[in-house]
């Protein structure tokens, strides 16, 4: 009987993430709780069981996106070290969460600080391989030799642009999937010698 309690409740927290990753991409990160609780089916009380507070809530999601986007560029980092490659995973993991990502790109200064910190150490993780890669190229002489950080930037000022004009370059499917192989492309056309 203990066990299937147990199951029971990892079941009802995976449907409260779940159903707050719809909730946040949709509705924004004020959205309250219990929008996320009716998302879910499960009473508003269920939701703080499992997460006391909001933040934990949020830095819980901030958690698993985290987790995505680390083991991703860890294991394409440790068998290919093309930029091509890493940018295509970059836009690969974002598209799993496009509708998350965009709410984080425009409401993160909202958020509280813990999990704007989160948000900042997803963003130091990928331009850390960003930069391994880039440094090797530079070397090379096929990349030119611009500051690796404002390269990173401007690799996610251009991603970020086209997220959050999603409506204009792709109304009603993924702006990131539709114009994938362009940011790629341009980007990469931005830092060739």
């Amino acid at each position: 009987m203990p066990e299937i309690r147990k199951l029971q409740k990892e079941q009802t927290r995976e449907r409260i993430i779940a159903a707050a990753f719809k909730v946040y991409s949709e509705q924004g990160f004020s959205a309250p709780t219990s929008a996320v609780a009716g998302e879910a089916h499960v009473s508003h009380g269920s939701v703080f069981a499992h997460f006391p507070t909001l933040e934990s809530l949020l830095l819980c999601l901030l958690d698993i996106f985290f987790e995505d986007i680390k083991n991703e560029i860890h294991a394409l980092s440790e068998s290919v070290g093309d930029i091509k490659s890493l940018l295509s995973m970059h836009i690969d993991v974002l598209i799993r969460h496009e509708s998350f990502y965009r709410r984080l790109t425009t409401e993160a200064v909202y958020l509280p600080e813990e999990a704007r910190n989160t948000f900042i150490a997803i963003q130091s993780t990928v331009s850390i391989h960003f930069i391994q890669a880039l440094e090797q190229k530079v070397s090379e002489g096929t990349v030119k030799s611009i500051p690796f950080h404002m390269m990173f930037n401007t690799w996610l000022g251009l991603v970020h642009y086209y997220l959050l004009n999603s409506e204009l370059f792709a109304p009603g499917e993924s702006v990131l999937a539709r114009n994938k192989d362009t940011l790629i492309e341009c980007f990469m056309s931005l830092i060739r010698t």
